[in-house]
């Protein structure tokens, strides 16, 4: 794994998509905020919280933490039914302390059992689902801001209807926005003689020059100046006890009321799971394929929430959204993430009359590309060319994200994966023991008949519980299906891991549908054998 020596290790990389996560995270925060029936700064303060002291105590290096559109429907109806704000901050602040509990107890391992092809499914459903609910805002049609992984709306309509009904409201000076901006988005990194400027990123530009061609519409009188309902909008305090009165804190007296523990342990059960999805998903954005510890990432996610709730933000999640955001921005650490929340904090405090110039059009044009990014066509065909085996759970679970929402299509796909699994024997994975390792031993994993995702964790453990400079066999002869997540992990293995640890890697009996070659020692074919051992099988 490659690790940064500090906190400005990588930061030519990191500031760059640090403030894309930034513009991204901006109206989302907001948004989400507003569809959930709470005061609009709420969800900025979620999104410092999630940026700043999640991205400080969080292991995940690409994964970034705020409020979450999944949780607007639990949040809209909790505010109702306690009756207060303040109460509801209550019921977040309790949800922070189970969470906190859960990472102690260790409950982030369920994270292993998600299979690749329901997480890319997820992703690819929320890469839809994100096009679909910026193309009103991208043609001017602004009414709803719900956010961008729900297919319902808390008006009763949907995102179709949503769309049909922008057709009616199309405004040609925000459809020139947006195709402005989707042009430098897509040729800012196209062009050699854009190479010099790649230190900024393009939606900085995009948004600098979304905020003056809509000054220019507005100073010269033009029909295609675009109004203030369809720009960012934040609170603008004009003093420091104009600040603190917007802040406000839970009410504690209400420790007593049941609805309060009922709606913690909602928000705890969904907000962890949303969660650990997200860092599974986010790990496998990582193009250094580093893992995280998910038990690390709850006890992080429950400060958060704990500190949130204490200064009026609401409960956060890990965002798939912002997290895959700041991967295609070339993120190399978690300063970004940090970066993010800075910039929120500093942004929201200094300039939000200059952040309030900033159209819609040109955020839903950073959205388009986000969305494509999760959703191309060529991920579908990756896993059509699979098998059905991987291609049915992935389009079930990307359907289900699409028109129910994030965890229902999840649990879809889980449903088929594990129905598809019954159908084989599942066959027992290998455990590395390193107390019983000598030095100089040759390791050998030799693969079941049938290895599944559920083997997934345990194969894990054993690849990353192999010592450095050591010799290791993976003999997959006697298999007959190898499930992806495995010839995943075998591959970033043998290209990534095994080479910063320097140890060397054989592969035997691999076949031709695997995709995965089967290597041999190269220069260290002759070596000395002092002791095999067969790892020991896990009941």
């Amino acid at each position: 794994m490659t690790k940064n020596k500090d906190f400005f290790g990588s930061l030519k990389a990191d500031f760059p998509s640090g403030l894309v996560v930034f513009l991204v995270a901006l109206p989302l925060c907001l948004g989400i905020a507003l569809a959930s029936g709470a005061p609009p700064l709420s969800g900025i303060i979620a999104g410092i919280i999630g940026g700043i002291v999640v991205g400080v105590i969080s292991k995940s290096h690409i994964s970034v933490s705020g409020p979450a559109a999944g949780l607007t429907a639990i949040v809209l109806t909790a505010i109702s039914t306690l009756g207060s704000f303040e109460m509801f901050l209550l019921s977040v602040f309790l949800a922070g302390v189970f969470q906190l509990i859960l990472g102690f107890i260790r409950a982030g391992s369920i994270s292993n059992y998600f299979p690749s092809n329901v997480i890319e499914g997820m992703l690819a459903g929320i890469g839809v689902i994100i096009i679909l609910k910026q193309l009103p805002h991208a043609v001017g049609f602004d009414a709803d801001f719900e956010g961008d992984e729900a297919f319902l709306e808390p008006d009763g309509n949907n995102t179709f209807s949503a769309i049909l009904g922008a057709l009616d409201y199309f405004h040609l000076g925000a459809i020139i926005i947006t195709i402005v901006s989707l042009i430098i988005l897509i040729s800012w990194d196209k062009f050699p003689f854009l190479k010099k400027l790649k230190l900024v990123p393009g939606a900085l530009v995009a948004v600098i020059v979304g905020i003056i061609l809509n000054e220019i519409f507005m100073r010269t009188g033009s029909k295609l100046a675009i109004a203030e309902a369809h720009l960012v909008k934040l609170p603008v305090p004009q003093s420091f006890e104009d600040l603190k009165n917007i802040i406000v804190t839970p009410d504690f007296t209400g420790i007593s009321n049941p609805q309060v523990w009922i709606t913690a342990a909602t928000i705890t059960v969904v907000a962890s799971i949303e969660t650990l999805l997200c860092i599974e998903a986010s790990d496998r954005m990582d193009v250094q394929k580093r893992y995280t510890d998910t038990n690390v990432e709850l006890k992080a996610q429950g400060i958060g929430n704990m500190m949130s709730a204490l200064i009026g933000g609401l409960p956060m999640t890990s965002v798939v959204v912002r997290s895959s955001a700041n991967a295609n921005a070339g993120a190399k650490s978690k300063t970004s993430t940090i970066i993010h929340g800075i910039l929120l904090l500093i942004c929201v405090l200094s300039i939000p009359v200059i952040l309030n110039k900033i159209p819609l059009a040109t955020l839903a044009a950073v959205l388009l590309v986000v969305g494509y990014r999760l959703a191309k066509p060529a991920t579908i065909m990756h896993f059509w060319h699979k098998g059905k085996y991987q291609f049915v759970p992935f389009i079930a679970t990307l359907l289900a994200v699409v028109f129910t929402d994030l965890l229902k299509g999840v649990a879809l796909g889980m449903i088929i994966s594990i129905i598809f699994v019954l159908r084989g024997n599942l066959k027992r994975a290998y455990n590395f023991r390193k107390d019983d390792y000598i030095e100089g031993d040759i390791i050998h994993i030799d693969l079941a008949q049938e290895v599944s995702f559920l083997n997934k964790a345990a194969i894990k453990t054993t690849l990353n519980e192999i010592p450095e400079c050591s010799k290791v066999v993976i003999d997959a002869s006697d298999t007959v299906y190898i499930a992806h997540d495995v010839l995943d992990l075998i591959q970033e293995f043998r290209d990534v891991k095994s080479k910063e640890k320097n140890i060397k890697v054989k592969l035997v009996g691999f076949k031709e549908a695997y995709e995965l070659e089967n290597t041999d020692w190269g220069k260290q074919n002759v070596f000395v054998e002092h002791k095999v051992k067969k790892l020991e099988t896990i009941k």
